[in-house]
């Protein structure tokens, strides 16, 4: 990994792309750096991704609430002030949201 000098994040600056669930959509403000990329991340209301995720997060929800459903079956909600974290290749997750939700991810190298 590249040495990453203080810096602050303006959110409001970075360039929002569109991404298409099964239902609903996501939007993310992307940061990328040599084995680290850090996403703030939103998805609309009746968001249902459309794929299972075998890449790890750490995940913290900043606003509202969504269902992270494993592969297993199980399904976890987290709510605003709630985390979860997972490597790469630990489980296959997806996630929906009733009502919307706003999270902070990162994930990198240092997640395999």
């Amino acid at each position: 990994m590249e040495i990453i000098p203080f810096q602050t994040i303006n959110w409001d600056e970075i360039l929002e792309t569109e991404h298409i669930g099964e239902t609903g959509t996501s939007f993310w403000k992307t940061l990328q750096f040599d084995g680290l990329r850090l996403r703030l991340v939103t998805y609309s209301a009746g968001y249902f991704a459309n794929h299972w995720c075998q890449k790890g997060h750490i995940v913290h929800c900043l606003e509202g609430a969504f269902v992270s459903e494993l592969e297993t079956g199980e399904k976890i909600t987290l709510t605003q002030g709630m985390s979860y974290i997972v490597s790469d290749d630990a489980s296959s997750h997806r996630s929906f949201s009733e009502n919307g939700v706003k999270l902070l991810i990162i994930d990198g190298d240092f997640l395999k």
